[in-house]
């Protein structure tokens, strides 16, 4: 018995030892500037998930931290910043031989400034577990801090013309209205405190415009009375005024920033829970707070790896994956899910010098556009980051009532279907919708360019699917997978009608947003259910019932095959072929629904496809990288990969500040894409099979720790042109491992 234990103990330390992280990850990829900034565009990110801080050192020593958080919505559905706060430390940080750094230290989760010849450390983290930033500082000698609340929303005023454009719930300068904050004079505790209250709201008019005006009732306004802001106290500051606390003579200093939303609130009531939040962060030792922020981000680093080598190329996409996968780590822990043009780390506008916006500017607004917002998402399953995930579940099943009401008031049928854009609470923006109702019926969407996407639900539930195949969480099948599935497919069952042969007609349709018009059965949603059905056909689950099982069964036996003609997969069984856009929307039987992938049949026809296909950019939210990884088409998706690392915004210092591409900076559709795009060229999965290598370039060493499904987990090492090391967890999916090396 002894022996066997030992034996166990020995093989628990292995296990352990051959999945421990490569030698200085993820330090090696830290970001360190030894120069300051002059403004936001100079800008490092950081994040709890849900609190955010862009935070750069001005030139004359100031640190600033632009504070920003998931669900800051404005009477008009834009997402507000909360404040700016200045940071003054004298001596300055970047004075005559400071020795001036700036260092992201994505192992303790924190932005590490350093200045006054080493003499002074200044660290700011936004608390992996509780709401609130801290800054600590610390300095061989006495040193004065200032801490400044700054706010721009000073007075009323109207919408500039990009504003109007960026909202697209309204039309005119007129209609949009920015509202000041408000200061407080006297907060209940010894610090200052700004908030915004949303007493206006752009909601009951979308219900009126979009034909649910009688229905406002049943659903509680998600802007009206919401109530955001921040509290700013240090026992080691005195207040000066309401902007400003100081302190003078000492060797260190905390600062806390608490950033706290209500939804609906009073003023009384958000004073009041902000004060017992002081009390609650004050109540727990700063030292014992710290250490478990390090450690929720050492374990969030453990999770996952890639770490490739054998050229400057290798290297620098290795270090931009991590920043990308920090980005999202630090902005999609929240009630809403990751904005996909610029998440929370947006900044002021700005062309070369000028500066064109405040700080709540954003290209296209406050609305979520499914085929930007899934691109952020899709990496999350092969690093493991499962709890990132759950806002995109939470938010769409949070639409489903007004999603149902949609499919009866419109078409008078069951289930419902996610329109390509929406903003928060389910409704399309006004604009896609129309403003113009002269003449059209209630449901009659105008804009071209989605009105027809019916799609987009099946990808959502095909990523629901693979969560739980990856995780086998029977409690989110129950609440979130099943909930949400069936009503998408309700909805194909009760929406179209049949032909003559009992084939489903998928008709208005339109190929995304490519192909627009005369467009029968397009591939993405054919593709869709046949990628779903299926494996919800497959589920072994009592939640399921025999009845449930059989309309599936019989819906599939309606769905027309993939159309392909001249041996290449084509948009839509009937289509007009002229274009909108720049998509492939028959490569969408690649990816996202992996209908033609390694290992399965006729992979060639998708191979053809690809390489013939009309639009051949690969930036933004273009998937063209990741269709050739999941085509095993090495050379490509190297190239793709390659190109993509290095396309940051010119104007911004932070190296995965994407963009602005087709949205706006940082650019999360781009990020997403490259974090997939790698992955896949390393592992891929389809059903029990693990497809290690589809697209790798054998002159790249690479490290890697990867998930797959049924808690599985992947790590080799790789180095000149052959396996040093496979580990499988657990070991009997060994099995399952195919080597496409050679």
């Amino acid at each position: 018995m002894k022996n066997i234990l030992l034996l166990t103990l020995l093989f628990i330390f292995w296990a352990l030892f051959c999945q421990a992280q490569p030698t200085n990850y993820p330090d090696c990829y830290d970001e360190v500037w030894n120069t300051p900034g002059r403004n936001s565009s100079d800008s490092m990110p950081i994040g709890n998930g849900d609190i955010g801080a862009n935070v750069w050192t001005e030139e004359n020593g100031d640190i600033v931290a632009l504070i920003s958080k998931t669900d800051a919505w404005d009477d008009n559905c834009q997402l507000l910043k909360l404040a700016r706060v200045r940071f003054q430390i004298t001596p300055s940080l970047t004075g005559t031989n400071a020795n001036f750094s700036q260092h992201l230290h994505l192992q303790h989760g924190t932005i590490e400034i350093q200045g006054n010849n080493g003499k002074t450390m200044a660290v700011f983290r936004v608390d992996a577990n509780r709401p609130v930033a801290v800054f600590n500082v610390e300095s061989q000698k006495n040193v004065d801090l200032k801490v400044i609340l700054e706010v721009w929303r000073t007075k009323p005023r109207n919408y500039t013309e990009d504003e109007v454009n960026q909202s697209s719930l309204i039309q005119k300068t007129d209609e949009g209205v920015i509202y000041p904050d408000v200061v407080l004079d006297n907060p209940p505790f010894p610090g200052l405190a700004v908030y915004h209250q949303n007493n206006h709201s752009i909601w009951g008019y979308s219900m009126d415009l979009q034909g649910f005006g009688e229905y406002k009732n049943k659903f509680t306004d998600p802007l009206l009375n919401r109530i955001f802001g921040c509290a700013i106290w240090s026992s080691n500051l005195k207040k000066v005024d309401t902007f400003t606390l100081e302190g003078k003579g000492r060797n260190n200093y905390t600062v806390y920033i608490l950033g706290k939303t209500i939804h609906p609130s009073t003023p009384d009531d958000w004073v009041k829970s902000i004060a017992k939040e002081y009390k609650d962060i004050s109540n727990i030792a700063e030292e014992k707070a710290f250490e478990q922020h390090k450690d929720w981000w050492r374990n969030f680093w453990q999770r996952s790896w890639i770490v490739a080598s054998g050229d400057k190329d290798a290297e620098w996409i290795s270090k931009v994956y991590v920043l990308q996968r920090w980005i999202t780590a630090c902005g999609s822990r929240g009630t809403y899910p990751v904005k996909f043009n610029g998440s929370i780390f947006t900044v002021e506008w700005r062309e070369g010098d000028e500066l064109k916006s405040d700080p709540d500017y954003r290209r296209w607004g406050g609305g979520y556009w499914w085929q930007n917002t899934r691109l952020p998402y899709w990496p999350l399953l092969s690093s493991g980051d499962f709890d990132l995930m759950k806002p995109v579940f939470d938010l769409y099943i949070s639409v489903i009532p007004i999603s149902k009401l949609r499919s009866k008031v419109y078409w008078n049928c069951e289930g419902i279907y996610m329109p390509e854009t929406i903003y928060p609470w389910g409704l399309l923006r006004n604009r896609d919708y129309g403003f113009d109702r002269t003449g059209l019926k209630v449901g009659e969407i105008t804009n071209p360019y989605i009105r027809w996407i019916w799609a987009s639900g099946l990808e959502l539930t095909l990523m629901m699917l693979d969560y739980y195949d990856f995780t086998k969480d029977d409690v989110f099948l129950k609440e979130i997978l099943l909930p949400y599935a069936r009503e998408i497919i309700r909805f194909f069952e009760t929406r179209f009608t049949k032909d003559e042969q009992g084939m489903l007609v998928i008709h208005p349709a339109q190929a995304v947003e490519t192909y627009q018009e005369g467009v029968t059965n397009d591939t993405p949603t054919v593709s869709g259910l046949h990628a779903v059905l299926p494996r919800l056909i497959a589920l072994n689950s009592v939640e399921i019932s025999t009845d449930e099982k059989s309309r599936w069964e019989q819906l599939l036996k309606s769905i027309v095959p993939v159309p392909i003609k001249d041996g290449r997969i084509q948009p839509a069984c009937i289509f007009n072929p002229k274009r909108g856009n720049v998509e492939n929307p028959e490569l969408y039987a690649v990816f996202p629904y992996r209908i033609f992938a390694i290992g399965k049949p006729n992979i060639e026809i998708a191979v053809e496809s690809f390489q013939k296909r009309h639009a051949k950019d690969f930036h933004g939210w273009q998937q063209d990288a990741i269709q050739a990884g999941f085509l095993g088409l090495t050379d490509e998706a190297k190239k793709m990969l390659i190109a993509n690392s290095y396309r940051k915004h010119n104007g911004s210092r932070f190296p995965a500040f994407w963009g602005p591409n087709y949205d706006w900076i940082p650019d999360q559709c781009h990020g997403g894409n490259l974090m997939t795009t790698l992955q896949s060229m390393l592992l891929q999965w389809d059903g029990d099979k693990i497809y290690l290598f589809p697209a790798w370039d054998k002159t790249w060493d690479v490290e890697f720790k990867l998930h797959a499904p049924y808690n599985t987990q992947v790590h080799v090492i790789f180095k000149a042109g052959k396996i040093q090391t496979l580990q499988v967890t657990p070991q009997e999916r060994s099995k399952d491992i195919i080597i496409c090396l050679n």
